[in-house]
């Protein structure tokens, strides 16, 4: 009787499953293929089954050499293939480049004393290892951490190990670099050998490229010395190989014109949406919220009804940009490849650990116009790879200076905002770069990046219809030939205008390609993603909260304010909520005011809004301003456990404003400043005081 139990248990269990399978239609257990991700694995070997042996890899390979990445937005990453290039043209190491989360790390102990390792780390959020380097974050820095083979600490199990590492930081962060810092500490805690200076580059000041430039020449003679490497003549060997394709037309099934993945290629896309695999969002509706002709913001409603993508009230949405067609031609025309734009190439690495950074078989055009930053600042590194294809002599000669000296370098590519073609177009007067490799081009322009924009609509109001509130970036310098235009938030004002029937969507002549790859962005449509925040409203919704956000800062508030009268709405005890608005002018900026003063109503005395305009009076009025005006109110608010949040420019409005409530709290408290400092760090330990900011 027991095994017919059984039986019927299991035959239960084979019904549910196959019920399962049918109502979702495999959804459940679906992997979407991610171009990006399979590359990765395929480049270090961790497809399913295999070893995330990283020692066993290497000995595979024939590495001596490997370098560790942490990096969210790519910049550690492309600071990691520099190295492992560089490292392996002048010295000889055989490299590899590879994704912390690839790979195991309790066997570190065995890793042989002739071989080094790099690790590469960018510090995200409130001094938090990046998404793909918390296991190994959290696995080195235990306390009582142990190896496979039992060593610990006490053993200095990595007694062996030589490492190199540089981290990637911003300065107006409280935990500036601590990233690098701590896994330094952890590793020579261990045993490990650094070898030269823990290089740390300043993303704040805007000083990282120059910061890894000085690090990384005495980092290289200190490791020549300890591996007894010898430099040579460093020559110029593609990572890549492309193929010209013949046999396929770019209208090919199998050729992506910028999809980011076979489910998108095939027009079949699929959830989970992620970072490897964005939702095309529909718009559904956008307006122009500045009254000034010559500024522009936006405000956009992106439905994701459907696509099983959710988001909380404070997460921010990651739109995946396109580049402008203007760039694009710029970039084809000066890389001699206009001509061929539409040609059709495979790209593969050379080496079994070179990662492809996009899909393949593709064309030059996609490659330019979806999956590589040629809109970015230029590498004065690049700059001096490039030299060596340059037209003429006298030209290799400019673009060896302009890569050998800083400040020269400063003045002619950076103080002049030019990206790689147009500082290319400059210095030729517009004759092709037609030597340049076109895997030189892969490898030293990053891939292209979502921008992530905070999310100005509460998920209890509107559950599927993500709001952002965008200011769009153009700027033009005196000295500069071209003016400067924000990437994305250029493209979002050409869908907007389009929306709108504007019949120049693109008045600066930019003219991107709204309609997507193979026009399938039917109507106005937009690749996101959503990334969670620890940016929250307290639980407790009686909780008074103090607000700073001037200009786009304001966003998240939005939503917080607009959370907060709803619940008011239905009936529900709402604690204070003050916010600090600041803007140029109240007739031109002034983001939201209708809805502030229908907030007002909604809450009452529990809601008020103190504004800064900067420009209206004979003294500039900013949100720190405000504060000081109302340090009574503040400090009132926070001995009742008021929590406090700031969303802006990091680098001068957010430090201020920390600094300033320092000081309100000691001199509302008759304590030394010193004091107040001390209770705003505690209450930042405490997630008390909350920040979403950026450089």
């Amino acid at each position: 009787m027991a095994q017919l139990d059984t039986l019927d248990i299991i035959v239960l269990i084979v019904l549910l499953v196959a019920t399962v399978a049918y109502l979702t239609k495999g959804t459940y257990w679906a992997v979407t293929r991610d171009p990006y991700g399979d590359s990765l694995a395929q480049a270090n070997g961790v497809k399913s089954g295999k070893s995330r042996n990283i020692i066993e890899k290497m000995e595979e390979t024939g590495k001596n050499c490997v370098v560790f990445y942490g990096s969210q937005t790519g910049t550690a990453e492309d600071y990691a293939s520099r190295l492992a290039k560089e490292g392996a043209a002048r010295f000889g190491l055989k490299t590899m480049v590879a994704d912390l989360e690839d790979y195991d790390f309790d066997n570190l102990d065995t890793f042989p004393a002739d071989k080094v390792a790099f690790f590469i780390l960018a510090t995200y959020g409130e001094g938090e290892p990046t998404d793909n380097a918390v296991d190994f974050y959290e696995f080195i820095h235990n306390d009582d951490v142990t190896f496979a083979s039992g060593s610990s600490a006490e053993d200095q199990a990595l007694a062996n190990l030589k490492y190199v590492t540089f981290g990637l930081g911003n300065n107006t962060y409280e935990h500036y670099n601590s990233m690098v810092r701590h896994v330094d500490k952890s590793l020579r805690h261990l045993g490990a050998t650094r070898i030269g200076e823990a290089g740390e580059g300043d993303d704040g000041a805007g000083t990282m490229e120059e910061d890894y430039l000085a690090w990384k020449e005495p980092m290289w003679a200190a490791l020549a010395e300890a591996m007894g490497l010898e430099e040579r003549e460093a020559v110029y060997e593609p990572v890549f190989d492309i193929t010209e394709r013949e046999d396929l037309e770019a209208d090919s099934d199998e050729v992506y014109l910028g999809e980011p993945n076979a489910n998108h290629l095939q027009g079949a896309s699929k959830g989970p949406y992620s970072q490897n695999n964005p939702y095309i969002a529909p718009i559904a509706e956008s307006k122009e919220l500045f009254t000034t002709p010559d500024r522009n913001c936006l405000h956009m409603e992106i439905d994701i009804a459907g696509s099983n993508l959710h988001y909380s009230t404070g997460d921010h949405i990651a739109i995946w940009p396109t580049n402008a067609g203007k760039e694009t031609d710029r970039f084809l025309r000066v890389a001699g490849l206009l001509d061929k734009r539409h040609t059709v190439i495979s790209v593969k690495g050379r080496d079994p650990t070179a990662k492809v950074p996009f899909p393949s078989p593709t064309t030059y055009d996609a490659v330019a116009r979806y999956h590589m930053e040629i809109c970015a600042p230029v590498s004065r590194q690049f700059v001096s790879q490039l030299a060596p294809f340059a037209p003429t002599d006298e030209i290799k000669a400019e673009m060896t200076k302009l890569g050998s000296d800083k400040d020269y370098f400063h003045q002619i590519v950076t103080d002049r905002f030019l990206n790689i073609a147009q500082l290319l177009e400059i210095q030729s007067k517009g004759q092709p770069w037609s030597k340049i490799p076109f895997s030189l081009f892969i490898e030293g322009l990053h891939k292209i990046q979502p921008r992530y924009y905070s999310i100005s609509s509460s998920s209890l109001v509107q559950e599927h219809k993500i709001a952002i509130t965008a200011v769009v970036e153009s700027i033009h310098k005196p000295n500069a030939p071209h003016i400067l235009k924000g990437v994305t938030t250029n493209y979002l004002l050409a869908l907007k205008q389009k929306q709108h029937g504007d019949p120049n969507p693109d008045p600066h002549g930019l003219n991107y390609a709204i309609t997507g790859p193979r026009n399938k962005y039917d109507g106005i449509h937009v690749p996101v993603h959503v990334r969670h925040s620890n940016f929250k409203l307290p639980s407790d919704p009686t909780k008074p909260i103090i607000l700073v956000g001037p200009g786009t800062g304001v966003a998240p508030f939005r939503a917080f304010v607009q959370e907060r009268a709803a619940l008011a709405r239905q009936g529900q005890k709402v604690g204070k909520t003050v916010l600090f608005f600041g803007c140029r002018r109240r007739d031109e900026d002034f983001l939201y005011k209708d809805e502030w003063e229908q907030y007002k109503k909604d809450l009452g005395d529990n809601f008020e809004i103190h504004t800064a305009f900067s420009r209206e009076g004979p003294k500039k009025v900013y949100v720190q301003h405000m504060m000081r005006a109302n340090a009574a109110e503040i400090n009132r608010l926070l001995e009742q456990r008021a929590y406090f949040y700031v969303c802006g420019d990091a680098a001068n409005m957010a430090r201020e404003v920390n600094t300033i409530l320092g000081q309100i709290i000691a001199e509302q408290r008759g304590v030394p400043e010193s004091k107040g400092e001390e209770v705003v760090k505690a209450m930042r330990a405490s997630n008390q005081y909350q920040e979403d900011v950026w450089s």
